[in-house]
């Protein structure tokens, strides 16, 4: 796999792009909550600032403290001692598959830098289908059945990853199918990987939510961040928690020996922050349970206009992502020369102005005509709109967003020939 630029950054620099000479375009394509920073959160940063010395590099005691806190509350019993924090998951998620080792079993489609960070390391990925709207989760009985025949090869599987809630698909799998993989993966000695930075962006509240390290905790490392629940994307904080066990402890010190010699150490204002954001203060419950409800109504608006213009789209169920598939419309596309997800993406934004991903950069098959859309960056170009958009009771109906809305689905209907 040759890795280039991070397909979800370079669209999201190609929207700056054309925003800067003038072109129109419909910005679908980056997966940022877009959602205003709370006032306490920039207050204490202002306050901590100060705070200029390195620090441990697992992270500070209260930030470890209050991430255990935060798994502990979930039902997943957690220690301090068991956490690493990191700039950001995503470094720390490289770290981890570092310190594992390939081959690694992926969900197809799945996030864009799993395969990429894995093929830096030189490690394979072996990307298992997804059963439908299991988003995240690889098919139990198709892992079964390759770690089967990758230990008959002298191969074997080293761990399996999971995203729960997912992206790209803004699924949830169900607990049945998390239970089965964890399954899979006990019998067959697996780690599981668990991504849970949307964990608390599930649009029902009351929807039944089953994690690996819930059901396996001895065989899970989980990651998260703040970087969607709370957008704070650009202050790059995350923690990774690992199984009370040896091999755990083992794997802990291989990832911490990793940061020491990478990023050192997170910016401690921004742990001190994250400290207070980990401990679920009630002065962010409305601001959480808002960015909650907005997500969720722009995603369910946004995927009624692709319904509209004959994509079939799983209904979204947690985050901000819908993954639509044009599949049916295949004939038509192709007058147009449109035979790949690649292909489809980059007509909708040159003929169009609508920037989107392809589901092969999510190492889906490059014939299936899918795509990854990410709704935020339609809540408006600034945080006073963002902020009438997170109050609102029907955002979608706020005259910036149903205007976005109305023009995507006239511009799709055009591009699918159902105008």
């Amino acid at each position: 796999m040759r890795v280039t630029l991070s397909p979800t950054l370079a669209i999201n620099q190609e929207i700056a792009r054309r925003r800067a000479a003038g072109l129109h375009t419909i910005p679908l394509g980056f997966g940022e909550a877009s959602i205003p920073i709370h006032p306490e959160l920039t207050r204490r940063l202002g306050e901590y600032a100060a705070l200029g010395g390195y620090g441990p590099v697992a992270g500070i005691p209260a930030l470890l403290d209050a991430a255990a806190g935060y798994w502990t509350r979930r039902g997943v019993s957690t220690h301090a001692e068991q956490v690493v924090s990191g700039p950001g998951s995503k470094p720390l998620l490289y770290a981890i598959f570092q310190a594992i080792g390939g081959p690694v079993a992926l969900p197809r489609p799945s996030w864009v830098s799993y395969a990429a960070q894995n093929a830096l390391l030189k490690q394979e990925s072996v990307l298992i289908d997804i059963l439908p709207g299991q988003g995240g989760v690889p098919d139990p009985v198709a892992l079964e059945a390759e770690a089967v025949r990758r230990r008959e090869a002298g191969s074997p599987l080293r761990c399996v990853l999971v995203t729960i809630p997912d992206n790209p698909t803004g699924t949830v799998a169900t607990p049945t199918v998390v239970r089965d993989l964890c399954a899979v993966a006990r019998r067959h000695e697996l780690l599981v990987i668990s991504d849970e930075i949307y964990l608390d962006l599930v649009h029902n509240p009351t929807s039944a939510v089953l994690t690996p390290s819930a059901v396996a905790p001895d065989l899970t490392i989980t990651t998260t961040g703040l970087s969607k629940s709370l957008a704070l994307g650009g202050w790059r904080i995350g923690v990774a928690r690992f199984p009370d066990t040896d091999r755990g402890a083992l794997l802990r010190q291989a990832v911490t020996t990793a940061a020491s010699e990478i990023w050192s150490a997170p910016a401690q204002p921004v742990q001190a922050v994250a400290a207070w954001a980990f401990g679920e203060p009630h002065e962010l419950d409305a601001h959480l349970s808002s960015s909650g409800r907005l997500h969720g109504a722009v995603a369910r608006a946004t995927a009624s206009v692709f319904q509209a213009a004959g994509a079939s789209v799983p209904e979204p169920a947690a985050g901000f992502y819908l993954y639509p598939d044009f599949s049916h419309s295949r004939a038509h596309l192709a007058n147009f020369g449109i035979r790949t997800s690649a292909d489809l993406a980059a007509h909708l934004l040159d003929e169009q102005g609508i920037a989107t991903l392809p589901g092969s950069a999510f190492g889906d098959a490059p014939e299936r005509l899918t795509l990854r859309i990410a709704t935020p960056m339609l809540y408006g170009p600034d945080d006073a709109r963002r902020w009438k958009a997170l109050g609102a009771p029907d955002p979608a109906a706020l005259p910036w967003l149903a205007e976005s809305l109305e023009r995507l689905e006239a511009l799709l209907l055009s591009a699918v020939g159902r105008s």
